[in-house]
């Protein structure tokens, strides 16, 4: 039987029969998992991973979150060609996914960005003290 071991974080694993199609999950696994790969499917080029502040669509094989891209577009006026230089080692096709995400899901990526800037030192060392140098020098 073959079978994918989706890693959750501290859940438990997401076991995907693909012989029979079975998905053994509790309820809120599945509607997660269901609403992610829907959301795949309608932009291609994004993946979801977890992180210190949840699961988020970033760009496939790239490490970047689409938060991180379209903060960035936002500090430079909505300038595609600013944009491209500023992530000058990605392809238009990665920018044009996170764009496109960010297009269908705004909301989504408005509050990421939101929450990522209501960050501070102080609160990130108390939820992450391994983050945070004692001395910032």
């Amino acid at each position: 039987m073959d079978q994918i071991l989706f890693a959750t974080g501290d859940k438990p694993e997401i076991v995907v029969d693909l012989v029979g199609g079975d998905l053994r999950l509790t309820g809120w696994e599945r509607n997660e998992f269901l609403a992610e790969s829907a959301k795949m499917r309608r932009c291609p080029g994004i993946v979801f991973a977890d992180g210190a502040t949840g699961r988020r669509a970033r760009l496939a094989g790239t490490g970047l979150d689409v938060w991180e891209i379209i903060a960035t577009y936002q500090s430079l006026n909505r300038d595609r060609g600013r944009l491209q230089t500023a992530y000058h080692w990605l392809t238009e096709p990665y920018l044009r996914a996170a764009l496109g995400y960010y297009a269908a899901y705004p909301d989504e990526i408005d509050q990421q960005i939101a929450r990522n800037a209501a960050l501070t030192r102080e609160g990130v060392a108390k939820q992450h003290p391994t983050l945070v140098l004692d001395d910032p020098r």
